[in-house]
């Protein structure tokens, strides 16, 4: 038997290993190529529909319109995201870093995707099973927040990816960091680091300190839950985890991260200047913006909308209409504690009070808890948190009961049990604290009367303040522009201005007697009278005006006629309806606070009517000029018109119905105006003029109800206009008014007759004429009238 060679012994394992090492090799080439034609389809798949990266080039994101005031003051934003853009530069070199440490400490190393912290993030989510952690990096937001939904899923994320290489791929690093620091949401209404930091700290971004910085820079993950605002403790603890990379990257040292970590922080919420500035004045604004250019350019694209406000004025008039309405509040008595809580009640109320109250200033407003009441000696003590007040009687002698029929100054109150009682909870205003610990408190209570304040400067029509309410938080009702309201006895200039085009002068006499007014196809009869229910005679027209005769007004309106008169008052401005009856002499119709004060600027413009001008310019992001506003100006009435309304009417001052505002003559500041008070006392009306500016003040309640006895526009709305119009002109120098034109002549004239006086003339005055119109017969003797002419208009 013969043996097998060594040749062929073992020819199987060789040959074995090369097929498996064959294999293997076709096997993973199979492998290479199968898992990159996966990766190829599911690129193919999840980018098809993404949107281009090239917008980003062009970044012009949402951007903030802002409203200034005539001074460059900042008073309102518009906005859906507020978003303020800066460039790298503008933010400390702190906050960029403590943003890298926070998000991506590798950015300046990837190119748009970290896969270590993806792959540790899909481990996560695989083991949770669910997305919980993003894994994100900076560029991957950038993405995201762009051109993706926030939805957490595997797909999104894929998509993310894909843009994210996009994006690193078309954008330099330092580009892709400005998107990012700029879009970013970090709560409250905050898009971007600049809007954040003076959101948070109320300073600029390059200003920020490495505490700052590193509050901010926590926010990202989680905007509400790390609010600096509402959860203090939490935006410490994620700061402190900022701190912590940043060491560990060896951007700061340990000492830094300590010293921030020691940092007390100021952080207060953001000031709402639209409701703190000019809530009125800027909603009209923005009211005016929205219909001229529509939704998207107010509150998308940047605008810069200046206006003619002014901030000073403003104020002044926020003062003088709270004052105003104060003192009419109290006039009309008090209507009650705003709650009884009883005994048993008092110490869990003084409590509740307390919690916001712990070191109050004087003048501050709050609600107290009535604990005695002293009838003996006239003191009601009242707690409010820790502290304790009085209220003296001599402070609350106003506090009668309402009785609009009742003038308050015969009803004052005689002990301050008939007004309070222990366990009522009232408002105080804290006057002082005295040496007993006590504080001087005066009782209160919210006004129920509403006010609208316009002033408008002389020559040129700009608006430089509105109140157009009592508070804008209560109600946003602009009751200076949108409301029309009965104007009154205000109204009567412009049918006297009518009547001068029609002959009338100063001097002429008309008849003060009864009048019947009779309207046969409506079956209607009509009895006008005065104020005081008393007629007074022959009457100088200039006198019928200082004391707002209503019965010689109706008796001009009819001689000079009704269409005319309508024609005539449209060509001041008037644009309300306007009913067509004699009663419009009295101010029936309904006008709006802003066009009453532009047609009385028309005689202080020597007959000139004006644009009224809020806006004054507004330009676009890139500073393009959109709109400009210059004064404008249509001659409607003559010069000797406009100068003889002005005479009239500063003489309604100094010696009629407007004699509250003579503290401005003796101030040096001429003034010419008149008051307007309706039926039954609902609506009160001061409106008048100096050389610098012209203001009208109306006061009433927005529902049906009477300001009460004796509230007409000299008690109710001449002071606010008085307190308005002194603190305003308080540093500038006196003007006058401008002097007559060529067109107007003075004549001494008889006090009585308005014709020229003889030696039996009882008393002389000198009167401003048209030239063409002044008298030219003498006053008759003692019960000598020849003629119906020596009383002009007598027969009215």
């Amino acid at each position: 038997m013969t043996s097998p060679s060594p040749k062929t012994k073992n020819p199987a394992p060789k040959s074995l290993f090369k097929k498996i090492i064959k294999l293997f090799f076709f096997g993973l080439l199979f492998l290479i190529f199968g898992a990159s034609a996966v990766l190829v389809s599911v690129y193919l798949y999840f980018s098809k529909g993404l949107p281009s990266v090239a917008s980003l080039k062009a970044y012009s994101p949402p951007a903030i319109s802002t409203v200034y005031a005539q001074d460059g003051t900042v008073v309102a934003e518009f906005f859906r995201e507020r978003r303020i853009v800066i460039p790298l530069e503008e933010m400390s070199e702190l906050l960029v870093q403590a943003f890298l440490s926070a998000e991506d400490s590798r950015f300046f190393e990837h190119r748009g995707i970290d896969p270590m912290a993806i792959t540790r993030a899909l481990v996560k989510g695989i083991q949770a099973k669910n997305i919980t952690q993003g894994g994100s990096t900076i560029t991957q937001q950038v993405a995201k927040n762009f051109f993706l939904t926030p939805e957490r899923s595997y797909a999104r994320k894929i998509r993310e990816a894909i843009l994210a290489y996009r994006i690193e791929a078309s954008l330099e690093k330092e580009a892709i960091l400005h998107l990012y620091l700029n879009q970013i949401f970090l709560g409250h209404g905050a898009y971007g680091v600049e809007a954040a930091a003076q959101n948070y700290f109320g300073i600029s971004a390059k200003d920020l300190s490495l505490a700052q910085a590193s509050i901010l820079a926590g926010l990202p993950q989680a905007p509400s839950r790390y609010s600096p605002f509402r959860h203090p403790e939490r935006a410490r603890e994620r700061q402190l985890y900022v701190l912590s990379r940043m060491v560990h990257d060896e951007v700061i040292s340990q000492e830094e991260a300590e010293k921030a970590r020691q940092e007390k922080l100021e952080i207060h919420p953001r000031q709402n200047i639209y409701i703190e500035m000019a809530p009125y004045y800027t909603e009209h604004v923005r009211q005016y913006v929205l219909n001229r250019y529509g939704e998207k350019a107010l509150y998308e694209d940047g605008l810069q909308i200046h206006t003619a406000l002014d901030l000073s004025i403003q104020r002044n008039a926020e003062k003088a209409i709270h004052k105003g309405l104060n003192d009419l509040d109290k006039r009309q008595g008090f209507r009650g504690p705003l709650r009884h809580v009883g005994i048993t009640g008092i110490e869990a109320a003084v409590a509740s009070i307390g919690e916001n109250l712990e070191n109050p200033d004087p003048d501050t407003v709050t609600h107290g808890i009535v604990v005695n009441v002293d009838n003996q000696n006239g003191k009601t003590m009242v707690r409010f948190g820790k502290h304790t007040g009085e209220i003296p009687l001599s402070s609350m002698r106003w506090a009668r009961r309402p009785d609009p029929e009742t003038a308050y100054y015969n009803t004052r109150l005689q002990r301050p049990g008939q007004a309070l009682k222990t366990g009522d909870e009232i408002l105080v205003r804290l006057v002082k604290k005295q040496e007993n610990n006590l504080w001087e408190l005066r009782l209160e209570q919210i006004p129920k009367a509403q006010a609208a304040l316009l002033c408008m400067e002389v020559g040129n029509g700009k608006v430089r303040a509105i109140m157009g309410g009592r508070d804008f938080r209560a109600s946003q009702f602009n009751r200076a522009i949108q409301s029309r309201r009965q104007v009154g006895s205000a109204f009567k200039p412009f049918v006297y201005a009518a009547a001068l085009d029609k002959g009338y002068t100063p001097a002429s006499i008309i008849m003060d007697t009864a009048f019947v007014f009779r309207d046969r196809e409506r079956d209607f009869t009509w009895k006008p009278k005065n104020y005081q229910d008393t007629f007074y005679g022959p009457t100088m027209l200039r006198e019928a005006l200082n004391k707002s005769r209503n019965v010689i007004t109706i008796k001009v309106l009819q001689d000079i006629g009704i269409d005319y008169a309508l024609s005539y008052v449209r060509k001041l401005g008037l644009t309300s309806p306007i009913n067509r009856d004699l009663s419009i002499a009295l101010g029936s119709s309904g006008h709006t606070l802003l066009e009453t004060v532009n047609a009385y600027a028309v005689f202080a413009n020597q007959g000139r009517l004006s644009d009224p001008i809020f806006v004054t310019e507004i330009r676009d992001r890139n500073n393009k000029l959109l709109e400009k506003n210059r004064p404008f100006s249509e001659k409607v009435i003559s010069d000797e018109t406009a100068f003889l309304m002005t005479s009239l009417l500063e003489s309604a001052v100094t010696n009629g119905t407007g004699w509250r505002a003579r503290t401005m003559i003796q101030k040096g500041w001429p003034v010419a105006a008149k008051t307007g008070s309706t039926n039954n006392l609902q609506d009160a009306w001061f409106v008048g003029y100096s050389p610098a500016y012209i203001t009208g003040v109306w006061v009433g309640m927005d529902e049906d109800g009477v300001l009460g006895e004796g509230e007409t526009g000299s008690r109710a709305a001449a002071p606010i206009w008085v307190d308005f119009m002194e603190s305003i002109h308080k540093n500038q120098s006196p003007k006058s008014f401008p002097p007559p034109p060529p067109g107007i002549v003075t004549v001494n004239i008889d006090a009585e007759t308005g014709l020229l006086p003889i030696a039996e003339s009882k008393s002389t005055t000198f009167e401003y004429f048209q030239k063409g119109h002044e008298p030219v017969d003498f006053s008759p003797r003692s019960g000598q009238i020849e003629d119906e002419k020596d009383f002009f208009k007598q027969g009215l």
